[in-house]
Formats: C-alpha cells, structure tokens, sequence
C-alpha cells in the first residue's frame, strides 16, 4: 500500500492545475489546497523560473511513468473494492435500524412526537383495539380512590377551597406531562348581605330565608300574593284567564320545569313586582327545611361583562347583560311555602289546570288579596376564578380539537354537579395519556381537557373563556362535550346534543354495556324509540348550550339518571352528597361513573381518531325542516287574513333547500373521498366545521343577544320566535335576516365559492 501511494503521489506532484494542487506536509502527508488562476500563473512562473523556461507540466520518464501508471490502476481498484466491501457491510444491518417509509410518513405527520425506539416498533390500532384499551384503564376501583379524593365539604366559585383544588388539578396533569394551563379571570359574583339578611314578611310573619337567588334585582317590594304554579307560559295564561291580576303582584312558584332565570323573566314580562320560588314536596322529597340556591340570569358568564371577558386588564365602561332580571327574587323551603298558601285566599284553582302540588292543603287558591313584602339586599362581590387546561396533541392535525369540561365549584358539596365530572374528567385525561405513552395510540386531533369555575352562576367560567378567545376558539373546537352530572341515578339515559352530534351518540350507545346488565346502553333506551326515550332540547341552563347557541360548537351533554325523572332533586341544596347519590344509583356510584365516563370518552376518541370528523350533517334537516314549517303556515296565515302584506315564505323555504343541497353535497363528497387523503379529509372536515358555526346569526349583537343560533338560540332572530311574534314589522325584517342567514350557512357548506349556486 505503500509503494502504491508513493506512487499515487509522485504522478500527481508532477501535474500542475490552476485551482487544486496537492502540497507536501512536513510528515510526508499531502493535502489539497485551493488555487485560484492568479495563484497558478505564479505558480507556473515560478516552475519555469526552476527548469529553463519549461512549460509547467513535464511528462516523466517513459519507464518510470508505465511503471508508475500500474501502481495508479492497482491502487484504484483496490480503493474501489475496499469501498464496495465497507458499502456492503453497512447496508447490511437488521432491518429494525431502519425506519420504514410508513415511520418516516408518521414523524412528518406527528410534530413534538418523542422518536420510537428500533427495539419498540409502533403498534398501529385499530378501533376496536381503542375501545378495549379505554374498557381496561377505566375501573371502578380508580373512580373509588377519585371520587373520594374530590369530596369536599364546599367549593364555593373563587373560594380558597376552589382555588385548591384547581391547583390540584394542575398538579395532576403536569404529572400527565399535559402542558397544563390556568385562563384567570376577575368576575362579580352575587352574595347575601351577611348584616341585611333577605326577608319576607306576610302578615304576622317574618321568614329569612338562608337561600338565594344571585343575581336577583336588590329591592324591598310590596304586592299581592299570587299562586302561579311553575311559573311557566301556559301557567300564566290560566291565571289570566281566571282574572287574576298579575302586575304589581308577587308570585309564589313551585321550582321545577323551567329554569329559576326562565321563570323570573316570565314573571316580568306580565308586570310582576317580585318572585318566589320554593321546593314543593310533591317534586322534591327531602326536608321541608332545606334550603334552595341558583340564579336567575338569563343568560351565561359574567352579567357584567356581556359579550367580552372578564381579564383584569379589559378596559370597558359598565354594562350590563340584558338577561340580568329587573325585579327581586327569592327563594323559600317549603315549611315557609305551606304558611303563605294557608293564608293566600282568592279563587281555588281548577283541578284539571295542574297547580296542584303536595301539600296537604284543602285547595290550592290562586290568592290576588294579601299584600306581602319581599326583601333582596345581596350584593355584588369580586372573586378571582380559574379555569384550568389541560391537552393531549393530535399527531396529525393537532390544530382541531374537541374540548372535555366539568365545573368544579358547588354551592355546598356539590357530589353530584361537580367532584363526579371532575372524577370523569381526570380518568378519562390519565387513561387516553397512557394509551398514547404506553400502547402505541396516535390521535389524529387533540383532545383538551377543561376544569371550570363559577359554573353555578351561569357557565361563568365556561363563558368567559369562549368570550376571550372567540376568534380563534370557534375555528378550532369542533365538539364540546360535558361532564357536569353525567351520574344522577341508574336506569335510565337522557342526552342534549347539537343534531350534528345525533348519529354519533347512537352508535356509541351501541357500543356501551349497559349498567343493568350484558345489553348495550342502545338496547336500554330502546332500539326502535331511542331517540324519543333519550333526547332532550338544550335548555339555556344547561352548561353545553353557551358553546352551541354562543359559540356555535356543536355540543353535547347527557346523564344516567333514574327511571321516570327528569332531574336530580338535590340540584342547588346541600343535600348533593355521595350518600344521596348513592341512594338514587342503588350504591352503584361508582359503577355508574365507569359508565358514563366509557360514553364521554368513546365518543371523544372516535372525534379525534377517524379520518373524517363523526358529526352528521344529515341529522340537521328534520329539525330545520319542523322549524320552517312553523314560520310558512305562520306568514301563510297572517297574509291570507291581511294581517301581513308583501311578504313571501317562499324565499325562506328555498334557503332551506339550498340547506339541504350543501348537505347532500357534502354526503356525496364523503362517498367519493378516498378518506385515506389526509388533505382531502381536512378539505371535507373544514366544510362540516363551518356548519355549526354559520347558522349563528351575524346580525344580532353578542352583548344584547348572546345565543346567536337561529335554530337553537334565544331571541328574536330565531325561527321559533319568528313563527310566534305579532309584531308584522319585526317578523318582516327578522324574517329576511333569518332567510340569508340560513343562505349563508349553506353557501359556507359547499366549499369552493365557484361551486356556489345561487338559487335564491
């Protein structure tokens, strides 16, 4: 080798070139170096300067050169074998060493992914390895030690107890390694006077309620006493009808039915001075001394702050929310009802009317004779909240996700409203992280996990995070799922959903076992009738309708309760206790929370795992097909009777067709989508994101009207207020507005503005 390179080297000092050369070293080695034409014509001077004037290169002699030239060729071939042989060695290493296209694929798919150890190739899942996985990590044993970890004895909105257990919880997913955040806001909660207590007095007798309602009008008033039922529409019509005076009057309504902010704007709306609600025994069975709390917004988040959020730092001048009540209301036990309807007078009310309650009373009297005074001094306080996030990132479109949340604060224990769907909530987040870290799942989306406080106010906390981060929230979130109450009693089913969500919780249903036996939760509810036996409207005071009617994120929530209920009875008292939860389930909490959480988190793994979003935009033309209807034979009326002139339904049925086009449209594509094309399924998914989103109304005012949803909202834009106003202007412009904004939300659907048909 030796006299091989001696060689090489020798040939190659011979040969002049005007950027390259070979130079000697002082250990005999030679290196290359850059030469640029100016250096070789020195370099060539300098030669000729050395040998006479010859020219710079110098041919050897001839035997030395043909000797040399064999050595050159000998030394050539055997670095080229040397080479093959060293190519070959290294390409021939066990197969696991190198990453397959399928791995390169994924890592470009999957940013922040810790690489995969050669020794540990990734599992692909399929889905019902997914499901069997979260069977396995969700016992009843861990609900147990959970459950009782989040038993408080309070946890009232802003409290010191709150802010320790959100603490806690961030805690809990920074073990998780879930990058956890806190979103802090400043709000005004309403609180009894502690040195003015409220007060009703009712001839000789004086009561002072413990109970309250926040956000209820400070006012000390005086009317007459009105029996009014549950306070709703009809109700009020049937005092009406029995010539009972309703303004200026005080109205004593049984809880129940409608919200306690639902019955108090009704009670307003008819020129009532005051209200008071009770427990009546024949709804509630527990101590007629238990007191009630809630509160009487209408609407969600901080009244004070309609429309934007409450961080520190905003700057706004003083608002407040429309949905806030202008007369006083309170709430009384039942001991303190039985002694105002003794003594209420007035005509008895009608059997067949259903005012009726428990109370063992001669009759039920309507009253409009007695005077009584209602005394609200509450006050406003400010309470620092925090709502606490935490998120496992999708592998593939991490900027979509689907948000999981459960309020945490209560007015007293809150077993039920609040330590069961935070249980939920921390289970499901350490059993999808195990999946991901420890058996080879690899979500397509990102799933966050939400904490938040001040719910018992009106979604307070939930509200306020929506109103902060609007712009970016409505285009990210795709679902909203809620765990507030998921376990109120065994036996039964009842859901409130978004209809995109219809199809996708009943064909989880399927897949859940039910807890009373082999068959599934499907097969429980009813296979023929599910929908009639499960399905609820999304009522305002439900925590999941901000993110639908607010927001336009189509949302879900849903709770195992008992047979033939309709709701929790300890709701809003500081009987909400595990004892009196496990009584509703049989003792079988616990069973009951592995239930519930294996329905919320099977629905959000098949949100975040299939290629194409599970939100059925099929399921939407029923309900919008019911809604139109109302308005046509409403306008049809009113313009044959001339009540209404130079309007047409027509324009709105057509809106509607167009609807339903964007969504065969959109059935169709799924069809022909090979759904293994990641861009085309993000293509598709972006096109049914923008549905839910779009059928909020861009002509109402966030501050003034809050739920948008034309469908599914509160107000005047809405279809259902549309069929029922008697005022012909207002139903001519809201009419119009309603028409284009159904018409915009089909055009968003179709995707591609030059797919656009505007048939309208």
């Amino acid at each position: 080798m030796d006299r091989i390179r001696s060689a090489f080297n020798s040939m190659i000092k011979n040969e002049r070139y005007s950027r390259f050369t070979l130079q000697p070293v002082e250990d005999g080695e030679r290196h290359v170096e850059v030469k640029l034409s100016d250096d070789a014509t020195d370099d060539a001077a300098e030669a000729e300067g050395h040998a006479g004037g010859s020219p710079s290169f110098r041919p050897a002699p001839p035997h030395q050169s043909r000797r040399n030239l064999c050595y050159l060729v000998l030394g050539t071939l055997l670095i080229f074998v040397t080479g093959y042989l060293i190519g070959y060695v290294s390409h021939s290493k066990p197969q696991a060493e190198q990453p397959s296209c399928a791995t390169e694929l994924e890592t470009e798919n999957q940013p922040e992914r810790t690489p995969v150890v050669a020794s540990a190739p990734e599992v692909q899942l399929d889905w019902k390895d997914i499901t069997q996985l979260l069977k396995q990590k969700l016992s009843s044993q861990a609900f147990d030690k959970t459950l009782r970890d989040f038993d408080l004895p309070r946890r009232s909105a802003g409290s010191e107890e709150d802010i320790s257990l959100a603490n806690g919880i961030f805690d809990k997913f920074t073990q998780l390694e879930m990058d956890p955040w806190n979103d802090i806001h400043y709000v005004q909660l309403q609180m009894p006077d502690s040195e003015r207590p409220n007060r009703v007095l009712f001839g000789s007798d004086v009561f002072t309620p413990t109970g309250y309602l926040a956000y209820s009008a400070p006012a000390k008033v005086q009317g007459k006493l009105v029996y009014g039922n549950y306070g709703r529409q009809e109700d009020l019509d049937v005092l009406q009808k029995k010539n009972v005076e309703l303004k200026g009057s005080v109205l004593l309504l049984r809880a129940g039915k409608i919200s306690f902010a639902e019955q108090v704007d009704n009670a307003a709306t008819k020129g009532a001075s005051a209200v008071l609600i009770y427990p009546d025994v024949e709804d509630y069975k527990y101590l007629a001394d238990t007191p009630l709390y809630g509160h009487v917004h209408l609407g969600s988040g901080d009244p004070y702050t309609p429309g934007f959020p409450s961080f520190n730092h905003t700057q706004f001048p003083p608002t407040q929310s429309s949905g806030l009540p202008k007369i006083p209301a309170q709430t009384i036990t039942a001991n303190m009802a039985v002694a105002l309807l003794q003594k209420i007078g007035g005509p008895e009310s009608d059997a067949s009317s259903g005012f009726k309650g428990g109370f063992s009373l001669p009759a039920y009297r309507l009253g409009g004779s007695e005077n009584i005074t209602v005394e609200v001094n509450n006050v406003l306080v400010n309470r620092e909240i925090h709502n606490v996030f935490g998120v496992i990132k999708g592998f593939t479109d991490p900027d979509r996700y689907i948000v999981l949340g459960a309020q945490r604060d209560a007015w007293g224990k809150g077993y039920t409203k609040a330590t069961v769907g935070t249980s939920v909530l921390l289970e499901l987040a350490r059993a999808v992280r195990e999946m991901v870290e420890k058996d080879g799942f690899r979500p397509r989306r990102s799933l966050v996990f939400a904490s938040w406080s001040a719910g018992e106010y009106g979604s307070v906390g939930a509200t306020e995070w929506l109103e902060g981060y609007m712009s970016s929230v409505d285009k990210r979130v795709f679902t909203y799922i809620s765990l507030d109450g998921v376990v109120m009693g065994r036996g039964s089913l009842m859901a409130s959903a978004s209809p995109l969500l219809y199809s996708l919780l009943e064909s989880t249903m399927k897949e859940v076992r039910s807890p009373l036996g082999s068959a599934t939760v499907y097969d429980m509810m009813g296979k023929s009738n599910w929908e009639a036996n499960t399905l609820r409207p999304l009522a305002m005071d439900d925590p999941a309708y901000p993110f639908l009617a607010f927001s336009g994120i189509p949302s879900i929530s849903f709770h195992f309760i008992s047979p033939n209920t309709e709701a929790y009875t300890y709701y809003g008292t500081n009987l909400d206790s595990k004892d009196h939860l496990n009584y509703e389930t049989n003792y079988h909490t616990s069973e009951m929370t592995v239930v519930a959480a294996q329905l919320a988190g099977q629905m959000a793994l098949r949100l975040i795992h299939d290629h194409l979003l599970s939100l059925d935009v099929s399921r939407y033309s029923s309900v919008l097909t019911k809604a139109v209807s109302r308005v046509y034979r409403r306008v049809s009326q009113l313009s044959q009777s001339g009540e209404l002139k130079g309007v047409s339904p027509t324009w709105l049925n057509r809106a509607r067709g167009s609807f339903q086009r964007a969504a065969s449209g959109i059935s169709n594509a799924i069809v022909n989508t090979d759904l293994n094309d990641k861009e085309a399924c993000r293509i598709l998914n972006d096109r049914i994101m923008r549905v839910e989103h779009t059928l909020l109304s861009p002509y109402v005012s966030p501050i003034e009207t809050p739920f948008r949803h034309i469908l599914l909202g509160r107000g005047s834009h809405t279809l259902a207020s549309i069929a029922e106003t008697t005022d012909m202007e207002q139903l001519h412009t809201q009419l119009a507005l309603a028409t284009w904004s159904l018409q915009g939300c089909a055009n968003a659907m179709v995707g591609n503005i030059w797919d656009i048909d505007e048939e309208i």
